[in-house]
C-alpha cells in the first residue's frame, strides 16, 4: 500500500494487516507496544506547568496580600488566566490547528499551574476568618464575574482579531 492509501484506509476507520505476519494485534500485550506513549503529552503539560506556577509566584511575591485586605495578585492572576484561557481556546481551535501539544503545554500546564483557584477559596476563608466579611463576599462575587468576563472578552477579541488578520 502506499502511503497514500494508508491514511486514506486510517480516516476511513479500515484496519490494516500487520507489516509482520508474525504480529497478532488481537493480543493485549502486542497492542499495548502499539499505542502512543503518554510521554509527549506529560512532558508538554509538566513544562508548561513549571512555567505558569514560577509566574503566580512572582506575581505573589511582587504584590503580597495584606491580612483581612483584597488578596489582588490572587485575583489578577485568575482573571488574566481566564483572559489568556478564551485567547488560547480560539487559537488553537481556529488558527493552530496542527499542534497537538500546545493545548496541553498552554491550557492544562501554563495556564494551569498560573491560575489558582485553591488560593482563592483560601483566600475567602482567610478573609471571613479576620472578620473581613464583606472583603471575603466581594471576593468572592467579583472573581467569580470578572474570570467569566474574563474569558468571554479574550475569546471575543481574539476571534475579532482573528477575522480582521484572514480579510
Amino acid at each position: 500500500m502506499t502511503e497514500r492509501e494508508l491514511a486514506d484506509a486510517e480516516r476511513s476507520g479500515a484496519t490494516r494487516a500487520p507489516m509482520d505476519s508474525d504480529v497478532d494485534l488481537h493480543m493485549p500485550a502486542v497492542e499495548a507496544e502499539l499505542r502512543p506513549s503518554p510521554w509527549p503529552v506529560l512532558s508538554a503539560i509538566s513544562a508548561g506547568g513549571v512555567v505558569g506556577a514560577l509566574s503566580r509566584y512572582l506575581v505573589a511575591q511582587a504584590w503580597p496580600h495584606q491580612s483581612g485586605g483584597f488578596p489582588w495578585s490572587t485575583f489578577v492572576v485568575n482573571v488574566t488566566g481566564c483572559f489568556l484561557i478564551g485567547v488560547l481556546m480560539v487559537v488553537i481551535t481556529e488558527v493552530v490547528t496542527g499542534m497537538p501539544l500546545l493545548r496541553p503545554f498552554a491550557g492544562v500546564g501554563l495556564l494551569g499551574g498560573y491560575t489558582t483557584f485553591s488560593t482563592y477559596v483560601v483566600d475567602i476563608q482567610r478573609a471571613a476568618g479576620a472578620g473581613a466579611a464583606w472583603v471575603a463576599l466581594s471576593y468572592l462575587a467579583l472573581t467569580l464575574v470578572c474570570a467569566l468576563l474574563a474569558v468571554a472578552a479574550g475569546t471575543a477579541l481574539t476571534r475579532a482579531a482573528v477575522k480582521g488578520a484572514r480579510r
